[in-house]
């Protein structure tokens, strides 16, 4: 009986211990990286858009100055191409895709947020051209951008006198007009904004210099025209690339001197929870995602604070 009793604790200590193998090697295999034919043009505080499976990067900065750079990766092919340029030189632009177009809001004109502007641009891919639509209220870089129930939300970012603000702005293309929502408890840019489960989320950011990161979270109901706060983001940081991606919200790199983050942070809207996935090969800033065909793709971005280390590299997430 004294045997059998024995055998059993220890074939219960065994299951526990290899559960707790498996766990952690499930926690460990979170997802997988991959590297992509790179960029034709390396630079940073770029934006990416996917469309029609294809992903495209638009904007950005070369030594400082912001650039009218577009160009295209084909998945399936793992080639690149050059489209038609965007209408205006700039950078930290926050982008959209609605009904098959890309929309391009507000960026600054050069480094370091200088001068953010007003601009909206609609990119339509299949004639291979840009037309302007109706201008924010004021002009904004490092804005949040997302689409919910066929409106795109425009949140915090930085004015015309480098200063961040609360602002929350939504447009309708069935009439080509701007109206404004409750602002953010709290002004901040370079952060996170993504709609999930018919409620948007701001998470992560800056209050002004790169030195102030924060790790907040808010969540907008437009039901009630009103925020209220989440589970903070694991890693305070801004500077960041975000993308929807199997229901989670992926938040993933940012900078803060001397470092830049590889983390890939996501958050379930449906258990409010946070989880940890596979980092990114290499911390990295200034770059944006894009999710496509089952995956995440990151391109272009800074490897180190600021523009140090500017980059061509394209990087692809998928989770199993």
């Amino acid at each position: 009986m004294q045997d059998r009793s024995l055998m059993v604790l220890q074939f219960t200590r065994f299951c526990m211990v290899l559960g707790a193998l498996t766990s952690t090697a499930h926690a460990q295999s979170q997802g997988s990286w991959t590297m992509k034919a790179p960029i034709p043009l390396a630079r940073n505080e770029v934006a990416l858009a996917p469309v029609g499976g294809k992903v495209h990067v638009i904007g950005g900065s070369v030594q400082g100055v912001a650039g009218t750079y577009h160009d295209e990766y084909d998945p399936a092919t793992d080639r690149w191409r050059s489209r038609a340029p965007l209408p205006n030189g700039l950078d930290h632009i926050g982008t959209a895709v609605l009904n098959g177009k890309i929309y391009t809001v507000g960026g600054f004109v050069a480094s370091v947020h200088k001068d953010g502007q007003p601009h909206v641009f609609e990119y339509d891919p299949a004639a291979d051209t840009w037309r302007s639509l109706s201008p924010l209220k004021s002009g904004l870089g490092s804005v949040g951008v997302t689409v919910l129930d066929s409106k795109i939300y425009a949140i915090g970012g930085r004015n015309p006198a480098g200063q961040t603000v609360a602002t929350h702005q939504v447009y309708d293309p069935a009439t080509n007009t701007w109206s404004e929502r409750a602002p953010l408890p709290k002004a901040r840019d370079h952060m996170a904004v993504v709609a999930a489960e018919g409620k948007i989320h701001a998470v992560g950011g800056r209050f002004g210099a790169s030195n102030e990161p924060t790790d907040m979270h808010d969540i907008y109901d437009p039901a009630t025209n009103s925020w209220s706060s989440g589970p903070p983001l694991p890693t305070a940081r801004s500077g960041l690339a975000y993308t929807l991606y199997q229901g989670l919200i992926l938040v993933l790199g940012g900078e803060l001197a001397p470092n830049t983050f590889a983390q890939n942070e996501a958050y379930d809207p449906k258990t409010k929870s946070w989880k940890t996935l596979a980092p990114m090969p290499a911390g990295r800033h200034g770059t944006a995602a894009a999710t496509t065909g089952g995956h995440v793709y990151i391109a272009a971005g800074s490897l180190k604070p600021g523009a140090g280390q500017i980059t061509d590299q394209l990087i692809v997430f998928t989770l199993p």
